[in-house]
């Protein structure tokens, strides 16, 4: 099982949790609105890739999508936490990557499909390390996401549609939060392909700078 590092404590990887639709300028340029719940999907523990590790591109897209995300870590389990309480479960925060084999998840919809293979091929839930709860104030928060030196993707937190807190507050009322849990809470828009030879790096103030490079 895979496992996390936050300060001098290990945590096995439980469930992968990822927000759609999260920011409302990214669901705009994936032509979707957002509801009035949060819609998730889950990645399988084997797509994740951890830093020190090449991103391989699958053979059977064309399409690979960039989406930078905040990574949420959840460090005891909980079950129904009001949205006051949801930060107290919080073990770090992490920057994460959900590859998304866009002409895939298109034909997929298309058919009226799942579109599991296009969001959890091996590799597709890149993450950098964690950095412990208190660094990190989740709702005022800013991060990018460079390819090459050139500034894809910027995030605000306070442009979310569902903050981090509320996204803990809903899954544990629906599904039940385990230590181990992680949470990608969504991109902002600028999403788009990363090719071979690409070096991705993504960048949270002082606390997160960490490259990846595409095989």
């Amino acid at each position: 099982m895979p496992a996390i590092r936050i300060a001098n404590a290990e945590l096995p990887v439980a469930n992968i949790y990822c927000v759609a639709r999260n920011y409302v300028a990214h669901a705009a340029e994936m032509g979707a609105t957002i509801g009035a719940e949060p819609v998730v999907f889950l990645k399988p523990t084997s797509a994740l890739l951890f830093p020190g590790s090449s991103i391989a591109l699958p053979e059977w897209s064309n399409e690979i999508h960039h989406e930078a995300e905040l990574v949420v870590a959840i460090g005891r389990d909980c079950n129904n936490v009001d949205r006051a309480a949801a930060r107290s479960y919080i073990a770090g925060y992490a920057l994460g990557l959900d590859l998304t084999a866009r002409d895939v998840q298109a034909e997929a919809k298309k058919k009226g499909m799942p579109w599991t293979l296009s969001k959890g091929f091996a590799g597709a839930a890149v993450l950098t390390d964690f950095v412990p709860a208190p660094a990190i104030e989740p709702t005022d928060v800013t991060f990018d996401f460079s390819i090459n030196g050139e500034l894809r993707q910027h995030a605000d937190t306070r442009q979310m549609a569902f903050d981090v807190p509320t996204l803990i507050a809903w899954l544990s009322s629906r599904f039940g939060l385990k230590a181990g849990d992680l949470i990608y809470t969504g991109t902002p828009e600028g999403v788009g392909p990363i090719r071979s030879g690409d070096v991705l790096h993504l960048l949270l103030g002082k606390l997160i700078d960490q490259t990846f490079n595409v095989a």
